[in-house]
C-alpha cells in the first residue's frame, strides 16, 4: 500500500505537474508567461494563443504536422515489414551468415550514428534535405531494435505451422504474410506505438538531414518562438502542448499493448 501510494505521488510529480505547467503557461499572455511561475493566468488566452501559433509563418505548424505524419506513417510501416521479415528469416533459417547478421544487428543497437558520413551518403544519392531521405534514416536507425523484438517473438511460434503451410502449397511470401504476420500482432502493436512516438517526437534527425522551412517537422517549429534575445514563452509552450498531445494519446491508448508486446517473447519462451 505504501509503495503504491509512493509510486502514485512520484508519477504525479514527474508527469502530471510538468504537463499542468505547460497547460497553464500556454494560457497566459506574453508578460505573464515570461515570469515562468506555476500559477493561474491573470488573463486566460488559451484559444488566442493557439490561433496565433497555428498562423505563425504562414501556417508553418500545419505544414509541419503533415510532414511529421507522412514521415511517421511511412517510416513505421517500413520498419514493421522489414523487421518482421528479417526476424523471421533469422529465426527460421540457420546459415553461416546468421552470426555475422546478428553481430550487425547488435552493432546497430550499440554504435551511435555518424552524422557527417550519413550526410555525404544522402548527398551522393540525391536524398539530402528530402523527406524520402529522412524516412530511410529513421528506418535504418530503428531497424535493429525492431528486429530483436520480432525475432524473440517469432521464436515462440511453433515451426509446425510453417511445415503445415508449406505442405498445403504455400510459397515463402504466402507463409509469411498469411500465416506468420497475423500471429505477430502483439509485438507489431508494440513496434508501431513505440516507433510512432519516437519518430513523431524526433528532433535531431530532421534538424540534421531535413533543413528548410518547407520540410519542417513539428519539433523544429519550436524555433519559431525563441531566439537569442527574446522568447515568447506563451507561444512556445502552446506549441509544445499541441505537438505533445498526439503521441500522448497514442501512448495512453496502447500502453497495455506495449507492455504485452515487449514481454510476450520472454514469457512464452
Amino acid at each position: 500500500m505504501v509503495l503504491s501510494a509512493t509510486a502514485l505521488v512520484v508519477a504525479i510529480v514527474v508527469f502530471v505537474v510538468p504537463f499542468l505547467f505547460i497547460l497553464l503557461t500556454s494560457s497566459k499572455d506574453r508578460a505573464d508567461a515570461s515570469r515562468l511561475e506555476f500559477a493561474f493566468p491573470e488573463q486566460f488566452q488559451f484559444f488566442e494563443n493557439m490561433i496565433a501559433v497555428l498562423q505563425t509563418r504562414d501556417w508553418m505548424l500545419v505544414r509541419a504536422f503533415v510532414n511529421s505524419t507522412v514521415l511517421t506513417v511511412v517510416s513505421v510501416a517500413l520498419m514493421v515489414v522489414f523487421a518482421a521479415m528479417v526476424g523471421f528469416v533469422l529465426q527460421r533459417r540457420r546459415s553461416r551468415l546468421n552470426g555475422l547478421i546478428n553481430a550487425m544487428v547488435i552493432a546497430g543497437l550499440i554504435i551511435p550514428p555518424a552524422i557527417v558520413p550519413t550526410i555525404w551518403v544522402l548527398q551522393g544519392l540525391g536524398l539530402y534535405a528530402t523527406l524520402p531521405g529522412l524516412i530511410l534514416i529513421e528506418v535504418a536507425y530503428s531497424l535493429s531494435f525492431c528486429i530483436v523484438l520480432y525475432r524473440a517473438f517469432i521464436s515462440t511460434i511453433p515451426k509446425e505451422l510453417d511445415e503445415a503451410a508449406i505442405l498445403d502449397g504455400a510459397t515463402g511470401l504466402q507463409l509469411f504474410f498469411r500465416v506468420i504476420l497475423p500471429l505477430l500482432k502483439p509485438v507489431t502493436v508494440t513496434v508501431i506505438v513505440v516507433n510512432t512516438v519516437a519518430v513523431f517526437n524526433d528532433f535531431t534527425n530532421p534538424l540534421y538531414y531535413l533543413p528548410g522551412d518547407a520540410n519542417a517537422t513539428v519539433q523544429l517549429t519550436l524555433y519559431n518562438f525563441q531566439s537569442e534575445f527574446s522568447t515568447s514563452w506563451n507561444y512556445l509552450f502552446m506549441d509544445i502542448l499541441l505537438i505533445t498531445i498526439p503521441p500522448l494519446i497514442v501512448f495512453l491508448l496502447f500502453n497495455r499493448q506495449i507492455v504485452a508486446g515487449m514481454t510476450a517473447g520472454a514469457v512464452k519462451g
